[in-house]
């Protein structure tokens, strides 16, 4: 009998594909990368406990073509800033994909909040635009001009907070089918280019990626550069599903969600 390929692998074919999976190339991207500051009040009310704001309510947002080989990627991060116990670091609220490969792989691995979406990093000469697109609405853009080179950075840590879950078989919506687990992400980023750039960012209303929410206040940073990275995550510790339940939303299209009004006393 020809092999059949949806049949069970041998203990050596799934020793090689770890094996291939453990050993990545080394890959690049080129990304715009916005943090502005925005209201605490709003801060508070997207993060799920057990975490917390941080002392500066930051939003991040990072926006990238990734080189893949023979098949590039679009990838996108919209993050606020907070903290688990003493550790430091970012909660992504929405991080816009355009392969299911890479959707697929963050959210059943990681628990990260990957939802297809459109992807732009354009640069003609010194002129840079980058947006994140879904359901035909941009809502995020970088519009700006390159100012100047900036030292590249050394070699960095960073940490990102997901919450791994699976909702209730039933789907009722009533909770989860076991208790969520809190992954904390850690990259090891370096940059071969980095460039300041003089501009700013625009959020647009959108009732499925409602980050207009998250207004910008005071921009801090605007770059544009190259960089590789690395991911590894770890389970540190399962949260309570009803105290992650009112959050959930989060992760989904809920066409509803234009009912839902903006953070109880935040300053619009």
């Amino acid at each position: 009998m020809a092999r059949v390929r949806y049949g069970a692998r041998s203990e050596a074919e799934i020793t090689a594909a770890r094996a291939a999976a453990a050993t990545l190339p080394e890959i690049w991207s080129t990304g715009v990368v916005a943090v502005w500051e925005t209201d605490p009040d709003v801060i508070a009310a997207v993060l799920p406990p057990p975490l917390k704001p941080t002392e500066q309510p930051l939003v991040r947002v990072n926006i990238s073509q990734v080189d893949l080989p023979g098949h590039p990627l679009g990838a996108g991060s919209v993050a606020v800033a907070a903290a688990h116990g003493e550790q430091q670091g970012w909660y992504p609220l929405v991080m816009p994909m355009t392969t299911e490969r890479a959707l697929i792989g963050g959210r059943e691995v990681f628990g990260e909040p990957k939802k297809l979406g459109e992807v732009s990093v354009e640069r003609d000469g010194m002129v840079v635009r980058a947006s994140l697109a879904r359901h035909g609405i941009a809502f995020v853009e970088v519009r700006g001009a390159v100012s100047g080179p900036l030292p590249l950075p050394e070699p960095a840590e960073k940490l990102d907070f997901y919450f791994k879950c699976l909702p209730s078989v039933d789907g009722s919506g009533s909770g989860f089918d076991a208790d969520p687990v809190l992954v904390h992400c850690v990259r090891h980023e370096r940059f071969r280019t980095l460039e300041r750039l003089t501009g700013d960012v625009v959020l647009r209303e959108s009732m499925y990626d409602p980050v207009a929410d998250l207004p910008v206040r005071k921009l801090v940073e605007l770059t544009i550069g190259e960089k590789t990275s690395d991911q590894k995550g770890r389970v540190v510790e399962r949260v309570s599903a009803q105290a992650l339940l009112p959050y959930l939303h989060q992760r989904y299209d809920d066409a509803r969600q234009i009912l839902d009004g903006p953070p109880q006393g935040s300053v619009r």
